[in-house]
């Protein structure tokens, strides 16, 4: 554990209650991918199998546990609570574009040939594509509220967090996990575009709140 881990993690959870106070206090799931989300609470699933047979630390398995939970519940509200303002007809992302290459490099590139470790690779690249349908549907509709923007920043944070924490862990431990490396950069470079717009979108704030 380090700084650059823990807040990764913070940021992580940060971004998942950012949208599910979104969505209970609006009451609406309405600019939200529902197949993203759906896409995460399948990687917390298939990556945290361990749960039932390694036990880390009281840390490890509390966060495991909170993130499933949190991911289902997200998935609750937006497929069965507030259904009725989920924009399906805007979150057309073809899903099966993301698993079947994820399912195939999941056999074909892992640490082990077994099932526990074929699924936490396929849960990794699973993860570093999971957000391509909600930015599909910012794009799609070319508009996202602040709040689902702020969820996207603080989920990008997280992995540009993630890869600090993967250089100290190399320059301090000689610790070099690959798969998850290569992974985590592909997906932050998905957040880079975004990330400059949001940046450019709060000083345009600032500087309009000050005049």
């Amino acid at each position: 554990m380090n700084i650059f881990r823990l807040a990764g993690d913070v940021s992580h959870l940060v971004a998942i209650l950012i949208l599910l106070m979104k969505i209970w206090s609006s009451k609406s799931c309405a600019g939200i991918s529902g197949k993203s989300q759906v896409l995460f609470a399948l990687v917390f699933t298939t990556r945290y199998l361990d749960l039932f047979t390694v036990y880390i630390s009281a840390y490890n398995t509390i966060m495991k546990v909170v993130f499933l939970a949190l991911s289902y519940a997200t998935v609750y509200l937006i497929y069965m609570r507030f259904k009725n303002s989920y924009n399906s007809e805007n979150d057309t992302f073809r899903v099966e574009f993301l698993l079947v290459p994820v399912i195939g490099l999941s056999f074909l590139e892992n640490y082990a040939f077994t099932p526990l470790e074929i699924l936490w690779t396929f849960s990794i690249f699973l993860e570093s594509v999971a957000i391509m349908p909600q930015l599909f549907m910012i794009t799609k509709t070319g508009e996202a509220e602040s709040i689902t923007t702020h969820y996207l920043f603080f989920l990008g944070l997280y992995r540009a967090l993630y890869i600090a924490n993967w250089v100290w862990r190399y320059h301090t431990e000689g610790f070099f996990d690959q798969i998850a490396v290569v992974s985590g950069v592909v997906q932050t470079i998905f957040y880079c575009d975004f990330f400059y717009l949001y940046v450019k979108q709060i000083y345009w704030d600032i500087q309009h709140a000050i005049k």
